[in-house]
């Protein structure tokens, strides 16, 4: 009697073209390695991608860029979901787990500037000069650090974006590093900002892979692209903000550094308009990752974390 093959495995992904990129290297790294497997790609368009004309502080982040794939996975419809790991919220719903963490490219946030100001760098940019970010992170930090610059927000995929830009709508853009070389882009990054200027969000760079808790089969083969290094600085990252229970949305940053079991981890909380920032680290051993993230949380919390977020969730609650 012959056996049957197993059956495909169907991975979820939303449409965007970044988000494609990423989900064929997941697709690519499986198939290398589990030969006699099948590997489909299946596409959603989440709310985060439908709605382009309204700030994402405003539309409210639980899920924003995941819910949809969520669904299809409790259903059954696909067996696991490819994420940028910043959109994926710290608290999933019951039933999922962040199977793995790939290893991550660069996290920092990049200038991108308009062809009027090759010659300038964040801190030379003229007073008045108009930057385009829709991250409350990146805008919090950025006004406590450049207040004669002016801000104003941008939404749409990374090529709207950069065409916004081009079309002279913005005299520069604020973008992930890692988008941007993943999409080939590398070229567009005119400054990698310093993490003293702007902390980068939690889990930027690296890519997070949902599934269901209970799916051993799925979970034995995401373990084959779990890179523990990447994992442990994200675990400590996403600790420190659930424990604030801050979203994707709020302005919280933070650096992680590894050297070899010594994990360090640097967190801040700002008000939106600059004029606030609490800042902290803590230092420990990398298979407490979690821990420090806790610890960090507390540390901010006693230095008035608490009421700088509470400000701004009745500040977003008002529209």
């Amino acid at each position: 009697m012959v056996s049957s093959p197993p059956r495909p495995i169907r991975i979820g992904s939303r449409k965007s073209q970044l988000a494609l990129v990423q989900t064929y290297w997941v697709q690519e790294q499986l198939q290398q390695r589990f030969t006699d497997r099948k590997f489909e790609v299946h596409t959603m368009s989440t709310q985060g991608d439908k709605i382009l004309d309204v700030a994402l502080a405003k539309i409210g982040d639980k899920g924003l860029f995941t819910k949809e794939l969520e669904v299809g996975m409790l259903n059954g419809d696909i067996d696991f979901a490819v994420h940028s790991l910043k959109d994926l919220p710290t608290r999933l719903p019951e039933g999922l787990m962040l199977g793995c963490v790939t290893e991550r490219e660069d996290p920092a946030d990049a200038l991108v500037v308009h062809a009027n100001h090759q010659d300038k760098q964040l801190d030379t940019l003229p007073e008045g000069a108009v930057v385009g970010t829709s991250s409350l992170r990146r805008l919090a930090q950025l006004r406590y650090h450049y207040p004669h610059l002016a801000f104003k927000d941008i939404r749409g995929n990374l090529n709207t974006r950069l065409q916004k830009l081009d079309d002279g709508e913005y005299d520069a853009i604020i973008l992930a590093v890692a988008g941007l070389k993943r999409l080939g882009m590398g070229d567009r990054v005119h400054q990698v900002i310093p993490s003293e200027v702007s902390l980068h969000a939690v889990g930027q760079g690296a890519l997070g892979i949902e599934c269901r808790a209970a799916d051993e089969e799925i979970i034995e083969l995401l373990l084959a692209l779990q890179h523990q290094p990447t994992a442990a600085r994200c675990y400590a990252e996403r600790a420190f903000l659930r424990e604030l229970e801050g979203g994707c949305q709020v302005p919280i940053g933070v650096n992680t550094t590894l050297e070899g079991d010594v994990l360090s981890l640097t967190g801040m909380v700002a008000s939106v308009d600059g004029k606030k920032m609490v800042k902290g680290t803590v230092t420990g051993q990398a298979s407490d990752a979690e821990a420090i993230g806790i610890q960090l949380a507390k540390d901010l919390r006693e230095q008035g974390a608490t009421e700088i977020l509470a400000a701004i969730f009745a500040e977003i609650q008002r529209g």
